[in-house]
């Protein structure tokens, strides 16, 4: 059937599981949260969603040598299985939504569960967190995933180890077969 890709507040659904993140590079650790998402989400017979951004916020914000482009990123979700992805354009206009706005938006899709990382925030000035959200949906806080040598799988730290010249390490945190010919055309600009 493959992946139906929409922009935010374009998608409603009579039920889904919902997984939001960057997503940046599709690591390891987002596979799992991704991947949890998906085995929910086939459990229940609703529709998986992924709801991400494009630029990742630690672009926007810091100038962050970005992992994946929006392609690379939406093919290494296809690859999960997921059924919806909503990518919201993250910049300024997106930045002044409240976290109500992002809310009412999530119930469009009226998740059953939604899956972030322990230390997701959203809306205005980031007012919004797993607080709120439990107010509202069931919410699934993702587990830090680690490497072998017990370190956790993050895109700043793959980041680091792609500066440090130690792609191979940084390969193993990637999963998927990941490709870095293209990373070094993704510097900040």
């Amino acid at each position: 059937m493959g992946l139906k890709l929409h922009h935010e507040q374009s998608l409603e659904l009579n039920s889904s599981i919902i997984a939001i993140g960057a997503f940046d590079g599709v690591h390891k650790g987002h596979q799992h949260v991704i991947s949890q998402a998906v085995k929910k989400s086939q459990s229940i017979k609703a529709p998986s969603v992924v709801f991400t951004f494009d630029p990742p916020p630690r672009h926007y914000f810091k100038g962050a040598r970005m992992l994946t482009t929006i392609g690379e990123k939406l093919n290494r979700i296809e690859k999960l299985g997921v059924d919806h992805v909503i990518v919201a354009k993250f910049n300024n206009h997106f930045l002044q939504r409240t976290p109500e706005q992002f809310i009412k938006d999530l119930k469009k899709c009226n998740p059953v569960e939604i899956h972030v990382g322990k230390d997701f925030r959203f809306g205005l000035n980031r007012t919004g967190d797993i607080n709120l959200l439990h107010k509202f949906f069931t919410v699934r806080t993702a587990r830090p995933i680690y490497c072998d040598k017990g370190t956790i799988i993050s895109s700043t730290r793959i980041r680091k180890l792609v500066e440090q010249g130690k792609n191979n390490e940084a390969r193993k945190l990637l999963g998927l077969h990941f490709s870095f010919q293209r990373l070094t055309l993704n510097t900040p600009k």
